[in-house]
Parts: C-alpha cells; sequence; structure tokens
C-alpha cells in the first residue's frame, strides 16, 4: 500500500512507530515536502535517520522549501522504480522533480521544491542562489516524464499546489495573491493532464478539493484510486 502525509519539519512524533502504525512490510510513505530529518547532521538528526532505516518499509518525499539543500544534494543520485532519487538510506529516498516512478503498479509524478507567492524577485536576482525553486531543466524533465506516459498517471505530488487552487484557498485568508511561475506550471499540468489524485503539502491543512486534489498536513490517506 502507499500511504501520503504532509510537510513532517523533523517532528519524529509524526513518524513514529505509533504514528505509522498502519504501514506493512513493502509499503511506501510519501512525504508531500519538508521532510525536516536532512537538516543540520546533528546526533538527534543521525539517530532519528538510523532508526527510520531500520524500518521494513519505505519513506519517501518531495523537497520543500525549507530544507539543507546543500546537505541533501550531497546525499548519491541513483535510480528507484523508474526514477531519480537521492539515496538516503536502504529505505529512505528522496523523491527528485521531474521524476515518474512506478511504485506497486501505480504511476506518480514528483516536483518538489517551490516559490513564495510574496517574495519578489527581479530580473537582478540570481535565482540559482534560491534552491528551493525549481529549475528550467527540472520543469522541462518534468514535461518529458510526462510526455513519456501520454499526461497519464495516477498521482501527482509535490509540495506546492497549482496556483488557482492556492488561490481558492487564500481567498478567505486576506492574503495578496500572486502566481507564480512555478504555480503556473502547475495550473497548466492540472489541465493537460489526466491523473487520479494530486496531494500536496505546502498548505499547512488537510482538505480535499474538488474530488482529485488533497492538501495534506497532518493526516495520512492510503491511495486507492485506479485510473
Amino acid at each position: 500500500m502507499i500511504y501520503f502525509t504532509g510537510d513532517i519539519h523533523g517532528d519524529a512524533e509524526r513518524v513514529s512507530k505509533n504514528a505509522l502504525s498502519m504501514m506493512k512490510p513493502g509499503d511506501t510513505l510519501i512525504i508531500c515536502g519538508d521532510f525536516g530529518f536532512i537538516w543540520d547532521n546533528a546526533k538527534p538528526e543521525r539517530k532519528t535517520l538510523r532508526s527510520l532505516a531500520r524500518r521494513r518499509y519505505n519513506i519517501c518525499f518531495v523537497d520543500g522549501t525549507h530544507e539543507n539543500f546543500d546537505l541533501l544534494n550531497s546525499y548519491p543520485v541513483t535510480e528507484w522504480n523508474g526514477g531519480k532519487v537521492h539515496k538516503i538510506a536502504k529505505n529512505i529516498y528522496h523523491l527528485m522533480r521531474g521524476q515518474l516512478f512506478t511504485i506497486e503498479g501505480k504511476t506518480i509524478f514528483t516536483m518538489g521544491g517551490g516559490e513564495d507567492p510574496e517574495m519578489e524577485l527581479d530580473e537582478n536576482d540570481d535565482v540559482s542562489l534560491h534552491k528551493e525553486i525549481p529549475t528550467a531543466q527540472e520543469l522541462m524533465n518534468g514535461v518529458a516524464a510526462l510526455e513519456s506516459c501520454k499526461y497519464k498517471v495516477n498521482y501527482i505530488v509535490t509540495h506546492e499546489p497549482p496556483a488557482k487552487t492556492r488561490d481558492f484557498l487564500l481567498l478567505s485568508s486576506g492574503k495578496s495573491l500572486r502566481v507564480t511561475s512555478l504555480g503556473a506550471y502547475f495550473d497548466e499540468l492540472s489541465q493537460q493532464a489526466e491523473y487520479g489524485k494530486w496531494l500536496f503539502g505546502s498548505m499547512h491543512i488537510d482538505r480535499f478539493i474538488s474530488g482529485n486534489q488533497i492538501a495534506l498536513f497532518r493526516n495520512i490517506v492510503a491511495g486507492k484510486n485506479r485510473l
């Protein structure tokens, strides 16, 4: 079984054996960004990772906007279930951006990272310094991956939602609305792709949206759709 949940932010209780008691050997948990256990390489963090590495199921995550990207990118890149990953441990994987995975017969497209809508970038800003923002090459990799499956996948897993979904969720918050380039990319993807569920974590809420989009935070949902 494949399970999905939202941002962990290094909260060990969220990945305790009690919290993940539904997980069976061979299952896979996918976290929608901000894993938080690849942050400072301190002793408590290494202890948590060693504990997770002893589990008999897989723990996977897309990157969010709050990551130590230098540390994350220091892990070896390899291929796992059809897509590129940073291998953290024998059962812990960072699902890289613009990749297509097949897990338990389900196709999963991943695009981590994000762009703060309140962050104003101008033409003089060096976007490459903002490692949380997907690069043009990563976005193109995503297009190529989706073209390879004719834009038909069981799951789309991202940290950020499409811009229209984000705006809908923020309408009552009083926050200013601004479409980012990544949000626009996701808007286009939501129109072109045929998918069962789109799951994202950046909004820090648990809510089912429009039947096939799910905002996740603390909830853990099981993947059951048959596209």
